[in-house]
């Protein structure tokens, strides 16, 4: 930063948003008619840190051609009272309210929040499947999916707010039972993690193949903490990983959250954000892969708004995934930024 000091981060994970910084760097809009379809934001009014419709459809009015968006959970809006395995349904019904605000036109064209991914306690065994009931009642036809993250590690300049979480989550076997009531639900999971850990989704993924599931972030790529000027070793093994489970054929994968402090760059504390050319010159390698590993019908950009935009804005995020994808096909294009995730998350978009 200009000034000497480092810029605030509410979870160690990423750095917050400052519209100020943000608004130093401005880029015309590439490929501005291509449709886009964000399956991956949040929303939240927390800690002194706010975001929400009007914040998410201020970024999408920043130029690109977004038609609608899911909304993925973030403990956000829970309930203050009542049991405390339901008090999760409180985000759905959130989530849902803020669709309803959408499709009423008065945010934009986009329809925000047109699938959500809602949180349940799978580790509740058989006694998630009332509150998974309950979640699809309140999003209202809504619900697509659930998140229970696993995201892990010894070190806690890693894992930092997930440091307390349980380790080899996935690999639990009441969890597990918890787990298995998705698919007849109709619902699919998204998987957080980091990177160490693809390998217990992979386990999950082939012991339930009927489950579709959704891996977050490409992986969770670490370049903090014990893994920090590692970057090539680290690379590797991700690299190795990534081909692993992208054979198991229910798996699709996002391809973002790499302007996260987790991958161990440093854009949010220079003088001024990066451009979309630095951005795709230091991803291109984790989405290149991703891609050729997955296939473009199981691969989508996402945004993960409002923690990457602690480095960089929406109009330049995707910006550089536009750069990033320039010499595919015009099939494979719109399968990254529109098919997959509308086909993945069953999405019912009105083009009229």
């Amino acid at each position: 930063m200009a000034d000497g000091t480092l810029p605030p981060t509410r979870s160690g994970l990423y750095a917050d948003p400052r519209p100020d910084w943000l608004a130093l760097r401005e880029e015309a809009v590439l490929d501005p008619a291509r449709l886009i379809v964000d399956p991956h934001h949040h929303l939240w009014d927390r800690g002194g840190q706010r975001y929400l419709v009007d914040d998410i459809t201020s970024d999408i009015a920043s130029g690109h051609n977004v038609i609608a968006t899911v909304y993925v959970e973030a403990r956000s809006m829970y309930r203050a009272k009542g049991p405390e395995a339901f008090r999760p349904v409180g985000e759905i019904e959130f989530a849902n309210g803020t669709a309803a605000m959408s499709a009423s036109g008065g945010y934009g064209p986009a329809a925000v929040c047109a699938g959500i991914v809602g949180h349940v306690n799978l580790l509740l065994g058989d006694d998630a499947r009332p509150v998974l009931e309950a979640e699809i009642s309140a999003a209202q036809g809504r619900l697509r999916g659930i998140r229970h993250s696993s995201a892990w590690d010894s070190d806690p300049d890693v894992a930092h707010m997930y440091a307390t979480r349980p380790e080899r989550l996935l690999l639990d076997w009441t969890f597990r039972k918890g787990f298995a009531h998705l698919a007849p639900l109709g619902l699919s999971y998204d998987a957080w993690l980091f990177h160490p850990q693809i390998g217990e989704l992979t386990h999950l993924a082939r012991a339930f193949p009927e489950t579709r599931i959704v891996l977050d972030h490409c992986g969770g790529p670490a370049g903090t903490g014990r893994y920090a000027n590692r970057r090539q070793e680290i690379f590797t093994t991700w690299k190795a990983s990534i081909r692993e489970i992208a054979k198991c054929p229910n798996v699709a994968v996002k391809l973002g959250g790499l302007a996260m402090c987790l991958l161990g760059y440093d854009f949010h504390e220079r003088p001024i954000p990066p451009s979309s050319e630095e951005l795709a010159a230091a991803w291109r390698p984790y989405v290149e892969t991703c891609i050729e590993a997955f296939g473009p019908q199981r691969a989508m950009f996402e945004s993960n708004f409002p923690p990457d935009k602690g480095q960089c804005s929406y109009q330049v995020i995707f910006n550089a995934f536009k750069r990033i994808s320039a010499s595919m096909t015009e099939a494979e294009k719109n399968a990254l930024f529109s098919g997959t995730a509308t086909n993945v998350y069953r999405l019912k978009l009105d083009r009229g």
